[in-house]
């Protein structure tokens, strides 16, 4: 059976803790903001915290195995590094482009800072794995790399016009030395994606 699986980098403990301290005191904000449904957001879960370096899909054990083997290659290319966070925000950040018709936030954010050993890391991999056969949902993203980190995830019901939105934007300042990349599986289900470590892959040799 195939595993969707992606690669990652997870968040120091502490840090969870107080992303976690953040969805206390807002949840209840959001909460009466809510349409009907359940709630109007949906909270990523403390352990499920984390920053996506590549999505890559579903996979093989043979191409797992194979992803794996390359995310530990070009791990030990690259020394430990520090990753740095800003504030936390609406996402995708709301940009409005002239004479197209406003779109609203799907997510709340942690929104960091790319750094020339991120980007390294991100295009290494999505190149190695580009000459992967088998792996037909992954797609190389040629954009501009915008760190970050899902907190919530919103309803069809909140993703209102930027005046009703209740404001949570915020400083958030803080950073910490990447050691390792994660190779992760998603297993969806209905009350959120549960994420486990395949393969720690350390950086540096």
């Amino acid at each position: 059976m195939k595993k969707r699986i992606f690669i990652a980098i997870n968040l120091p403990e502490n840090i969870k803790r107080r992303l976690v301290e953040f969805k206390e005191k807002w949840d209840g904000l959001f909460t009466r903001h809510s349409l009907g449904g359940g709630g109007p957001v949906r909270w990523t879960k403390k352990d499920s915290l984390h920053l996506t370096l590549v999505f890559i899909g579903y996979a093989s054990d043979e191409e797992m195995y194979e992803v794996c083997k390359i995310t530990r290659g070009i791990a030990q290319k690259q020394e430990p590094f520090s990753l740095n966070f800003d504030k936390i925000i609406y996402g995708p950040p709301i940009r409005q482009a002239q004479g197209r018709p406003y779109q609203p936030p799907r997510m709340i954010w942690l929104y960091g800072r790319p750094s020339q050993e991120l980007v390294w890391v991100k295009t290494k991999l999505e190149d190695a794995l580009s000459e992967l056969s088998g792996l037909s949902q992954f797609r190389p993203e040629r954009r501009y790399l915008t760190p970050h980190v899902t907190l919530a995830r919103m309803k069809m019901g909140l993703r209102q016009g930027p005046a009703e939105l209740p404001k949570i934007e915020q400083d958030f300042k803080f950073g910490f030395n990447v050691e390792i990349i994660d190779v992760m599986e998603s297993d969806l289900r209905s009350d959120g994606a549960e994420y486990t470590v395949l393969e720690e892959c350390p950086l540096g040799n």
